[in-house]
């Protein structure tokens, strides 16, 4: 099974072994190493507290990711079953092409802002202690909510497929349940495309993830993410400290690659094992 494992999947899983592990010791105040340039020491340079900026960058990363991915599972599970809903109930699935139509009309980064602001809303009576999960809520529920709709697209399309084709229309006409009849047809048609869709979501929404947070919005400025790192080192880099954004900026590409990388050679391997997957549902 390892051979069929890309090397950027192998790449990105050791990145994250590495933000895991790393120590965090670097964290800690230094007002004696404030804005020193990158060396041994610090291969990332410090910041204007002292903190080392390789582990701020690689925590920072770390969360970024663990986030995106919850937002990436909770958007994919939301589309399924609005898909799914969708072949099952035909004023369902209207109510979805509308919803559909409606998201994909607001330009995304101000539905993520609006949905973000929403969300961070709802928690605006929660104690100190609270609010940086609730920050949290916010981004996940943002980048969650908006970014589900192209992949419900994609699914209707490939259940139309399906439930217009010969097989599954004489199987109603017998009386077979349409329940059942969606478990054992059209999920295992459908699943390999969910997965895909799944994987090539993930890199969008960490990049999203940091754009938001860039901006301002979903985390306290102390709490460790790609996008406030950026933040708060754009106001440095006309001071000549240019490693505050340019280091941890090149980890994010990185990564974004490293996952766009991994998740069309891993949809490549699914689409392969696709008529191996219809074939057992159908025996």
């Amino acid at each position: 099974m390892s051979r069929h494992i890309p090397w950027s999947a192998w790449g990105i899983v050791l990145l994250m072994m590495i933000a895991v592990l790393y120590p965090t010791s670097g964290l800690d105040l230094n007002v004696l190493a404030r804005n020193l340039p990158p060396s041994w020491a610090h291969p990332f340079g410090t910041d204007w507290l002292g903190r080392d900026m390789l582990t701020r960058s690689l925590k920072g990363l770390y969360h970024s990711v663990t986030l995106a991915a919850i937002a990436v599972l909770l958007s994919s599970v939301l589309a399924l079953l609005l898909a799914l809903g969708s072949a099952a109930n035909r004023w369902v699935h209207r109510g979805v092409r509308i919803a559909i139509d409606v998201c994909l009309s607001v330009p995304h980064l101000l539905l993520m802002i609006l949905l973000s602001l929403a969300f961070s809303g709802v928690t605006m009576s929660m104690t100190v202690a609270a609010e940086a999960s609730g920050s949290a809520v916010g981004i996940v529920a943002a980048i969650a909510l908006s970014h589900w709709p192209r992949l419900t697209r994609l699914l209707l399309c490939d259940l139309q497929t399906v439930t217009h084709s010969p097989y599954f229309q004489l199987a109603q006409q017998f009386g077979h349940r349409r329940l059942p009849l969606l478990w054992r047809h059209i999920v295992p048609h459908i699943a390999p495309q969910w997965l895909t869709g799944m994987l090539i979501m993930l890199p969008q929404a960490l990049s999203h993830m940091a754009g938001l947070t860039f901006l301002g919005f979903g985390f306290d400025p102390a709490t460790p993410a790609i996008g406030v790192i950026l933040s708060q080192a754009s106001q440095y880099l006309l001071a000549g400290e240019w490693w505050l954004a340019v280091l941890p900026g090149a980890l994010l590409v990185l990564s974004v690659l490293l996952l766009s990388a991994s998740a069309q050679q891993i949809s490549g391997t699914l689409r392969g094992n696709a008529p191996a997957l219809l074939s057992r549902s159908g025996a």
